[in-house]
């Protein structure tokens, strides 16, 4: 009797964890119009600059910034690229800058040469920080793969979106940044 019920209570269980995985949809990302408009924690400790040399947020006031946290074995970054690549040619030329900020899930990844090797193979042409140590990762409080924060032209975080999608938003809001004017002096 008891070999009965536990059997029984596992098929249950079974069935269960089946149908959780097959009627809940895809993972969303999240996207959060940040209160208070904090100022942008300055890039921390990067083990090496690619594609620029060294930038610091406090040099880039006047323009819109927009950091974007990635691996370059995280599916869900890759699929993000596309849209980070076009973000950046279509609106350098209008303030934008595009700051990926290369912060490694596994141990092989914080190989500045498989990181180039990355960069080169998807095409990328904007600037990468990588940040091994997680020193910009947790300044920003970041958790996700990929994560996107917009820095506006004063220098401060007004928008940030966890995980895929919402790209119409994003760039939404990537077009009303740019069309804010510059602050004094900048």
């Amino acid at each position: 009797m008891n070999i009965r019920l536990s059997a029984s209570l596992f098929a249950v269980a079974l069935a269960a964890s089946f149908a959780a995985l097959t009627f809940a949809g895809p993972p969303q990302g999240g996207t959060i119009a940040v209160a208070g408009q904090q100022p942008a924690p300055e890039f921390r400790e990067i083990e090496k600059w690619l594609n620029t040399e060294p930038l610091k947020l406090e040099t880039l006031r006047g323009k819109v910034v927009l950091v974007d946290f990635w691996t370059y074995t995280c599916i869900n970054c890759l699929n993000h690229l596309p849209y980070v690549q076009d973000w950046h040619a279509r609106y350098k030329d209008r303030g934008l800058v595009v700051v990926g900020v290369h912060t490694p899930e596994f141990a092989y990844e914080k190989s500045t040469r498989n990181v180039q090797e990355a960069i080169r193979k998807l095409g990328i042409r904007h600037a990468v920080a990588q940040d091994n140590n997680y020193a910009t990762w947790k300044a920003f409080g970041n958790q996700y793969w990929p994560a996107v924060y917009l820095i506006d032209k004063q220098g401060r975080i007004v928008y940030s979106h966890f995980g895929e999608g919402s790209y119409d938003l994003t760039e939404k809001k990537i077009q009303a940044l740019l069309a804010e004017p510059a602050p004094a002096g900048s």
